[in-house]
């Protein structure tokens, strides 16, 4: 089956809320995916969800196989991709419970495998504009129907974990004027732009990162207040993901649907 346009990739539990969900498996030359495939009816239309961490995250952000997930979505057809995430700010104007809808990464990351152009055929595919500017409007559009705080773009640096920022890496991110921090955007994005997907990512805040609690700008969050907005973040994402997963129309044309026209040597 290759007629799955809409793909999401996020945390578990998406699924749930949908009707006729059938679970598929699927073999790549990348090895094992995150976990099988779920695939389920929206409307008149059927999506794929994959869950980035597996169904009850075991899977942490630098032993995820983000080749075999993108792999495993474009053999089903996805074209356009939805690629929520819980992060941290970096900014205080930036609150936990704010969305972000990113338009930039920063690859703090070391030793992933990042992409699949690896010969004979070259490609050097530009990441310039990674995230796709019309799902971004979309989700700006439909984050603010459901009266959600929105950042409608922002520079997210991917770290390579599981370790989180040094206080003096979190101040040196800070200070550069990135607003996010996130562990798995980098290389998830990327290899999706080289499957000619377009991709968005909504980075879901959580805390502020401790660079900013060093300086004494922000007070410290508790585990419990991390887990209350991680919950409330949780129950509007799927919300906005569904929303935007029924309106995105099937004949969009992005740009990141031709990213690969002028990259081969």
């Amino acid at each position: 089956m290759k007629d799955i346009a809409i793909g999401i990739i996020g945390g578990s539990g998406f699924y749930s809320l949908l009707d006729n969900v059938e679970e598929r498996k699927v073999e790549t030359p990348y090895g094992d995916p995150s976990d099988n495939l779920f695939i389920a009816d929206l409307g008149d239309r059927k999506i794929a969800f994959l869950p980035r961490h597996g169904r009850t995250h075991t899977i942490p952000p630098h032993k995820v196989n983000y080749r075999a997930n993108i792999w495993t979505l474009k053999q089903v057809g996805v074209k356009y991709l939805i690629s929520p995430g819980a992060a941290g700010s970096l900014q205080p104007h930036i609150h936990p419970g704010d969305f972000v809808v990113c338009d930039q990464f920063v690859d703090r990351t070391r030793g992933r495998l990042d992409t699949f152009y690896e010969g004979p055929d070259v490609y050097h595919v530009s990441p310039a504009d990674t995230y796709c500017p019309h799902l971004r409007q979309l989700a700006i559009e439909v984050i603010r129907e459901q009266d959600i705080h929105v950042h409608e773009k922002g520079t997210v640096v991917v770290i390579n974990g599981p370790r989180f920022s040094t206080k003096a890496e979190s101040k040196w991110f800070a200070a550069q004027g990135w607003e996010v921090i996130s562990m798995t955007q980098y290389p998830e994005a990327y290899l999706a732009l080289e499957m000619e997907m377009a991709v968005v990512n909504i980075s879901l805040i959580t805390d502020y990162d401790c660079g900013l609690h060093s300086e004494g700008k922000i007070k410290p969050v508790t585990a419990d207040e991390v887990f209350a907005v991680f919950k409330k973040n949780s129950e509007q994402i799927r919300k906005v993901v569904l929303a935007m997963a029924s309106r995105i129309p099937l004949d969009l044309d992005s740009p990141c649907h031709h990213s690969l026209k002028y990259a081969k040597v």
